[in-house]
């Protein structure tokens, strides 16, 4: 699986995106993660792996603790491939507007003024 096929994945899952949302305030334990979740330290263990794998976080040492913290660069990726996206379907709409406004600006034919 590439990176962007990774990330997207791990995306997928909305327990994954609040997982990656509370890492941007800072690195958290696996306990402080799973503390806002009605799941078990294992499951939230398994989340935690598949954003490892996704090169989403990265786990370091700290004695008995394991902090998690927020990897950047995968995001970023993701970001930049939407982006081209974002930019093609904002030129089609900019299109459909003037469009719209071309055709609202001509007078309709074959209906007297009243």
């Amino acid at each position: 699986m590439n990176q962007l096929d990774a990330t997207f994945a791990a995306l997928a899952d909305p327990t994954r995106r609040a997982i990656l949302a509370r890492l941007i305030q800072g690195e958290a334990s696996v306990m402080e993660l799973a503390e806002p979740f009605a799941m078990s330290q294992p499951s939230i263990s398994k989340h935690l792996k598949v954003l490892e794998n996704a090169g989403l976080i990265s786990r370091g040492r700290d004695a008995q603790r394991r902090p998690c913290r927020l990897e950047a660069k995968p995001l970023a990726e993701a970001n930049e491939w939407l982006e081209r996206y974002r930019k093609i379907w904002e030129g089609n709409f900019q299109r459909l507007d003037a469009l719209l406004g071309a055709l609202q600006a001509q007078k309709p034919t074959g209906q007297s003024e009243q």
